[in-house]
């Protein structure tokens, strides 16, 4: 079942690494790298199962092959997870064990931070590969933590995906629910507040929660109920596979868009959205800020408004989705896939590309 899932999913290799040392857990899957070397973040979660975190890392790895492909990058898709343990928090040198076997696969896979991992933890992983981006940058340079780009890609998807659905031309006072307020979320609140949008929040973190209601007076809802609030726009920041056939006849919203990867349970959970009338900007164009500059740092010798500009390639990215979508009654989701695979069929980047 294993290999026909890697089979059905056409993904290159995958790899499982313990230390006994420092009792790491790790997972690397390689989706693609017909465009590039395989790129994407690692994440440290505690997980259910080792079944779920094998699941978890063959989905988010096929995600970032579209999302770098979408996004005109040089790379392919990767992904990186480490099952978290309760009993032991991880130690410096845990993410020194987690280099090397980054680096054992010889520049195949380029890791950053993701859910769980910090700037700190990519140092340390820094101090036994050079396959590794999210690093402190230089002065005016890309790099450090790419949650804000991530953050700066997903308002602006936001602001294009409710001009093409609602008409508008700016977020005042319409209603935001966001799903998750750590780094991502927060940021995107604080923009989305500066924009006059009313915001409800939720969060399994209680300190993320004070702080984005302090600071943005925005409505606290059980995390439970975000997704089901009577807003215009529906912003999920957290984990994956919110959207499917249990949850999707009760949303309210009439535009979807957030920093979580794998938004869709199922390819089919599209096709409910669209049956709806709900505009789903597809979460690995929208999401795509925070590759964007984790490349151009791991590229050299690009600078903060060269990632800037390449991100705000992001909303007429998602447009053109919109216009297609609309122009052929297909879901959003099938439009994306469809022209991220013939991208990386082609191994031809996007035009658009700076790279």
């Amino acid at each position: 079942m294993f290999f026909e899932n890697m089979a059905n999913q056409e993904h290159e290799s995958f790899h499982q690494f313990y230390d006994p040392e420092t009792k790491l857990k790790a997972i690397i899957s390689v989706h693609s790298t017909a465009l590039g070397p395989a790129a994407g973040g690692c994440r440290m979660w505690q997980y259910a199962s080792e079944a779920e975190a094998i699941r978890d890392a063959l989905r988010l790895s096929q995600g970032m092959t579209y999302k770098n492909a979408m996004a005109g990058l040089p790379l392919g898709g990767g992904k990186a997870v480490i099952l978290a343990d309760p009993e032991q928090p991880p130690s410096q040198g845990l993410f020194r064990a987690f280099g090397r076997c980054v680096d054992s696969l010889g520049g195949r896979y380029i890791t950053a931070e993701d859910v769980g991992v910090s700037v700190n933890n990519m140092r340390q992983i820094k101090q036994v590969t050079d396959f590794v981006a999210g690093l402190p940058p230089q002065q005016g340079a890309a790099g450090g933590d790419p949650s804000p780009w991530t953050a700066d890609g997903v308002f602006l998807g936001i602001s294009a995906a409710v001009k093409h659905r609602l008409g508008s031309d700016g977020l005042d006072k319409l209603r935001v629910a966001v799903q998750g307020v750590g780094k991502v979320g927060y940021d995107l609140c604080r923009q989305l507040h500066a924009a006059g949008a009313k915001l409800l929040i939720s969060d399994v973190n209680e300190k993320n929660l004070a702080r984005a209601q302090a600071e943005f007076d925005a409505q606290v809802v059980p995390t439970e109920q975000i997704l089901f609030q009577d807003v215009d726009v529906l912003a999920p920041c957290a984990m994956g596979a919110v959207l499917d056939a249990k949850s999707i006849p009760d949303i309210k919203a009439s535009v979807i868009g957030g920093a979580a990867n794998n938004q869709l349970a199922t390819e089919a959970d599209g096709q409910r959205l669209f049956d709806r009338q709900i505009l789903y900007a597809p979460d690995y164009v929208i999401n795509g800020g925070g590759i964007i500059s984790v490349s151009l740092e791991y590229m050299g010798d690009k600078s903060k408004s060269e990632v800037q500009t390449q991100i705000a390639l992001i909303p007429g990215r998602l447009t053109d989705i919109f216009v297609n979508s609309d122009a052929q009654n297909i879901p959003t989701n099938s439009v994306a896939d469809t022209m991220a695979e013939s991208i990386v069929a082609a191994g031809v980047l996007q035009p658009a590309s700076i790279l």
